[in-house]
């Protein structure tokens, strides 16, 4: 059953405007939403346990950011392959490619569970854990890691189901989940009074619906058709989806390196100051949760456009693979400059809705906001170029740009600034990084565009390369 030719799959067809719309809103609802019960959990956590329990579950956040990196590596990169292939013509392969990732997701996540499990309370020290957030961390990170096999399958395989041509379904799948946990946050927190072990089972209850909406959405693929045979791992195609979710995957574990380090550099530097140990991690640990919240959108719509992208470059139609980037830079650009004027404008009214704690803890939560997200506004620049090239089955470029914000400049950034300015130099990692980051992504993509559409190049009037390189966002 070939139903994937360019004359009849949209992804091909139906202009691009429409198509960003339709892939890009139920990608950006379905991450917005996930991030919205992340900050949910801050909220009822800090409202019923304190910021000693918001600091525990910033512990386990690295653990959680391991599992997430390898079933989007599994995920993301079973997404690209399928695009590529159906664009093709080839729905065998793609089916295989579905299907090898199916087994990759759920045995990858029981062995994590099991690693996990074994080494807690190594790993929350190792992340940071001091003191009596030890306690909450290991009580929080002892249930939470009993949901990974079903998390990995919530969060691989929405990627291939919007794919499928049905992001629709990939949102509710979500929704699911999110709004489940929503609900018996308050009823597991308060009612029960189980603290933040309600908040660790309301989320994996959650997480076990969503995981569940996607496997009836895998038994009733539209363009491809899944059979038992595709789940037997194949060396090659396996191979291939590491290679092309290999960015995604690098992206997560060096945000889990860097929330380590700056854990650590955190309880280090805040104990020097007057803050002490545990405000400068809790406070932190919600900036970041609320800027997760505002670049779910632009990753949302990167993620989203991301079939559009593989299908049109793997049948040649190189202007809209074009025009879908540029659309998607702009939106995404524009995004986090408005979230850039509501985070230096609002900074109290939003930690405010974590909870009343000391003044200090408000001063430097504020601080948080108004130095840690200053260049935000750069981030869209390596997340959806990263997406443009792990679309278009350039993982290499794809892997450099998604390692050069965490890896290349905030560790160093963090490591240097903090000695010489204590935890305000903690701070200032974040705009030093998101710029310099931004700019790379930006240089890389300008160098490269040409050579992207080569084919198309060959066939057209030579250009000059300044002007062409100059002209690619117009």
């Amino acid at each position: 059953m070939n139903t994937n030719s360019t004359q009849v799959n949209p992804l091909g067809t139906e202009k691009t405007g429409r198509l960003v719309a339709r892939f890009a809103i139920p990608s950006v609802i379905s991450l917005v939403v996930n991030s919205l019960y992340n900050m949910v959990d801050q909220v009822f956590i800090g409202q019923g346990v304190g910021y000693l329990g918001n600091a525990a579950t910033n512990v386990i956040m690295p653990m959680t950011l391991i599992m997430m990196a390898v079933a989007m590596m599994f995920g993301n990169g079973a997404s690209a392959y399928m695009s590529l292939q159906l664009g093709k013509g080839e729905p065998e392969k793609a089916a295989r490619g579905v299907g090898n990732m199916t087994t990759l997701l759920v045995g990858s996540g029981v062995v994590f569970l099991i690693l996990f499990e074994l080494l807690l309370q190594p790993l929350c020290y190792l992340f940071g854990a001091r003191g009596e957030v030890m306690g909450y961390a290991v009580d929080y990170g002892r249930i939470i890691v009993l949901g990974f096999p079903v998390f990995v399958i919530g969060v691989g395989a929405g990627s291939v189901i919007r794919a499928d041509g049905r992001p629709k379904a990939s949102m509710v799948g979500m929704l699911i989940g999110c709004i489940t946990n929503m609900i018996l946050d308050p009823i597991f927190i308060f009612v029960c009074g189980w603290g933040v072990q309600g908040a660790a089972w309301a989320t994996i209850l959650g997480q076990l619906f969503n995981a569940v909406f996607y496997i009836v959405c895998l038994c009733r693929f539209q363009t491809v058709r899944l059979e038992k045979r595709h789940l037997i791992p194949q060396l090659h195609t396996a191979g291939r989806i590491v290679s092309l979710g290999m960015s995604s995957f690098f992206t997560q574990i060096a945000a889990t390196v860097v929330i380590a380090i700056q854990n650590n550099l955190l309880v280090k530097y805040g104990a020097r100051s007057v803050y002490g140990a545990d405000i400068p991690m809790a406070a932190l640990g919600i900036t970041m949760k609320t800027s997760q919240l505002i670049t779910s959108i632009a990753m949302g719509i990167a993620s989203g456009v991301q079939p559009i992208l593989g299908y049109n470059y793997g049948s040649r139609q190189y202007d809209r693979v074009k025009q879908t980037f540029r659309i998607s830079f702009g939106i995404c650009t524009a995004i986090m400059l408005a979230a850039l004027v509501v985070f230096q404008v609002f900074p109290e009214a939003i930690i405010s809705i974590f909870g009343q704690e000391s003044e200090l803890y408000m001063e430097f939560a504020v601080k948080c906001f108004r130095i840690y997200l200053m260049a935000c506004f750069m981030i869209p620049s390596g997340m959806v170029i990263g997406i443009f090239y792990q679309a278009i089955g350039r993982p290499a470029p794809s892997m450099a740009i998604s390692l050069s914000r965490q890896i290349i400049f905030l560790i160093p950034a963090m490591l240097i600034l903090s000695a010489l300015w204590g935890i305000d130099g903690l701070l200032w990692a974040g705009p030093v990084s998101d710029m310099l980051s931004g700019i790379l992504a930006i240089l890389v993509l300008w160098q490269g565009w040409g050579n992207i559409f080569e084919e198309e190049r060959t066939e057209k009037r030579p250009q000059v390369m300044g002007v062409r390189r100059f002209c690619f966002f117009h």
